[in-house]
């Protein structure tokens, strides 16, 4: 480091306190980053609320609906499909995180022990299907051979251990002391109850985060869907792209007054904010851990 960009006090100059002016600068941008963020999906919410005609007269977006409705809404939910699928992707979420959390503890615990027979070749063999994934037909023949078409395993088995999440988890647990492990075995431990007792307490943080990354991964999932379910059992994420995409009749056609849709607009709207606001409530309750939990688990050996 050069003499010049020390101050007197002899603190890198990264480390001075700001101008004013470079306060002022800062704040200006974030709060032009804050309004690019904000703006969209407040006139996607707004839209989503205005009456058909409204929309039409401005020109297919609303900033502020001057007579709010939930007719969209209400139109994409009076179709049973729809309640049916978010049932769905509900259950193949949370079931999903579950078992992927599980699995990808118990992987990563044990490629992370030092005493793992072969553990290096089994990491690299893991890596290997990271760095060269199997295609397409490759894996619809082998959700085949195990007999999972049309079945709702064939959403959670195929991507049940994200090999990113694994090396994630897998260099928080390495960077656990060693002591801990061994004073846990001085005391009588098995594998098991170190696991239990001292890995996953102090793990917390990266496994609430990895956990919010399989559950947003899951909700959001439609590929699979598309190629190993039958259109009765589609998540939401499929449905609604049937709809936006391909223009798919959401409204029970046996309805009485199913001629009487909304305008297309507000309904894409709409289904935009049911495809996000769960994973949006969500992250509040996850976002205090990813910093301590991504950036510690980042460092690997």
């Amino acid at each position: 480091m050069s003499s010049a960009t020390l101050k007197r006090s002899g603190r890198p100059a990264w480390q001075e306190p700001a101008k004013p002016v470079t306060k002022a600068a800062k704040g200006v941008a974030l709060a032009v980053i804050c309004l690019l963020v904000l703006v969209p999906f407040l006139v996607v919410i707004s839209t989503s609320l205005a009456s058909p005609d409204e929309v039409v007269a401005n020109g297919g977006w609303v900033l502020w609906p001057q007579h709010p409705t939930f007719d969209a809404y209400r139109d994409i939910f009076r179709g049973g499909q729809v309640t049916k699928a978010i049932g769905v992707s509900i259950g193949v979420t949370l079931v999903g995180t579950l078992a992927s959390l599980v699995a990808t503890t118990l992987l990563a615990y044990a490629l992370s022990r030092p005493q793992l027979v072969g553990g290096k070749k089994i990491l690299l063999g893991i890596l290997f299907t990271f760095l060269f994934p199997p295609g397409m037909i490759p894996a619809y023949l082998v959700v085949k051979q195990l007999g999972l078409l049309d079945n709702y395993a064939a959403l959670v088995a195929p991507v049940m251990i994200n090999v990113f999440n694994l090396v994630i988890v897998r260099g928080f647990i390495q960077g656990l002391p060693e002591e801990l492990f061994e004073a846990a075995r001085l005391d009588g431990a098995g594998e098991w109850q170190v696991l239990w007792r001292v890995v996953l307490p102090l793990s917390k943080a990266v496994l609430a985060v990895i956990g919010l990354f399989y559950a947003v991964s899951y909700w959001n999932a439609w590929f699979h869907a598309s190629i190993y379910m039958s259109d009765s059992k589609f998540p939401i994420q499929q449905v609604l792209r049937m709809y936006v995409i391909q223009g798919a009749q959401l409204a029970d056609p046996s309805a009485a007054d199913a001629a009487a849709v909304s305008a297309p607009q507000t309904v894409r709207m709409a289904v935009v904010i049911i495809a996000v606001i769960p994973i949006i409530l969500v992250y509040p309750f996850v976002q205090r851990f990813f910093v301590r939990g991504v950036l510690t688990g980042a460092i690997k050996s």
